[in-house]
């Protein structure tokens, strides 16, 4: 009866250990944080542009190539969201507002929206896209989603207060508004000084919107050297190869106050914490140092048309370039995950003071 007894237990113990042993296989860490959400343009967008009447739209081969398949994301891969997710320790991608339901909100929501603008009319001629404000809307309808799923609304502050937000968006304000003079006067209208102040004002409406909401962990990605891009190298620069001056200052007067747009809003609101990523100065260590990061070509679309492969994206079903993680560009406007990786990976751990101000995502999570 002992030895039965003295059996039993080994075998309990046994079992007890495997269980244990498989638990802990399975087991994954918390994220940093319960949520990300995040607003944007192409750059980000993940899907919510695939069911709109709109010229932009990724949801077709060679778009999505390494990522399994075309998702919409504007890109061969992973977005610089992707991959911040991933950092931040999150299992899945942030899903597209379009297509986020029930307790997945809890995790976050996808808001961006290709040829999106902070102004209403920027990006029209392409067609159907979701406006900063549009896109602020959505989100606050995905907050009475969180009050209803988390039973009160005090509840849904603290939970939100833990959450990371990112907001990447300006860059179609001058590439699809102020310097495209066939469609707009905003050209005529401002000087680069007055356009950049008038960006400011309204993102700064959204931005207090989204506090009023909830949010306290802000990240506010700058614009990109966009006069680098393969469009306008293939359109305005002399070479191909020098970028263009007019539309790179006027982005770093934009990104100038966009800064301090952040010191503001601290200072005004000192139960928050919005931090400045300088895509910009990341960006031009890249085109300094090209080997440094891998790249073996920096001003040449992957994939597109004509000179630098800049004229339009990729066409559909387009055989793309093979040696894709040396490439900075994916197509005529937007970078290959390579490329992405290490926007992301210098805003949540910043490699130099001026990448992150005044601290980096990592540190904002730990918050």
């Amino acid at each position: 009866m002992v030895g039965m007894v003295k059996k039993m237990w080994v075998v309990c113990v046994v079992v007890l250990v495997l269980n244990l042993g498989w638990y802990n296989i399975g087991a994954r860490a918390e994220p940093q944080v319960p949520c990300y959400f995040i607003f944007g343009d192409s750059l980000v967008d993940n899907g919510n542009n695939n069911q709109l009447q709109s010229l932009a739209r990724a949801d077709y081969l060679p778009y999505g190539i390494d990522f399994g398949g075309p998702t919409g994301r504007f890109s061969n891969g992973k977005t610089t969201v992707d991959v911040v997710a991933e950092l931040l320790g999150f299992d899945d991608y942030i899903p597209p507002y379009a297509t986020a339901r029930g307790q997945q909100i809890l995790g976050g929501v996808n808001f961006a929206s290709a040829a999106a603008g902070i102004r209403e009319e920027t990006g029209r001629q392409l067609g159907g896209r979701i406006t900063f404000s549009g896109q602020v809307r959505n989100y606050q309808n995905t907050v009475s989603q969180v009050v209803n799923l988390l039973g009160d609304e005090d509840t849904a502050a603290n939970y939100l207060a833990k959450c990371i937000y990112s907001i990447g968006l300006g860059s179609n304000d001058y590439l699809n508004n102020y310097f495209m003079p066939q469609y707009y006067n905003t050209g005529s209208q401002y000087t680069p000084e007055e356009y950049a102040t008038s960006l400011i004002q309204d993102y700064s409406q959204q931005l207090r919107l989204l506090y009023n909401y909830g949010a306290r962990k802000v990240v506010l990605f700058g614009i990109g050297q966009v006069g680098c891009s393969p469009s306008e190298l293939a359109q305005n620069s002399p070479d191909g190869n020098t970028c263009v001056d007019k539309i790179n200052s006027a982005n770093q007067i934009f990104n100038g106050k966009l800064k301090a747009l952040a010191n503001e809003f601290n200072t005004n609101f000192p139960d928050g914490r919005f931090i400045f990523i300088d895509s910009y100065g990341i960006f031009e260590d890249i085109v300094k140092s090209p080997a440094q990061y891998g790249f073996t070509n920096i001003n040449t679309g992957c994939c597109g048309v004509g000179r630098n492969n800049g004229q339009i994206t990729c066409l559909p079903y387009q055989t793309p370039c093979s040696n894709r993680n040396e490439y900075l560009f994916w197509d005529a406007f937007h970078p290959t995950e390579a490329g992405n990786a290490v926007v992301a990976r210098r805003s949540y751990n910043a490699v130099r003071a001026s990448d992150a101000y005044p601290v980096d995502i990592s540190s904002l999570a730990a918050l």
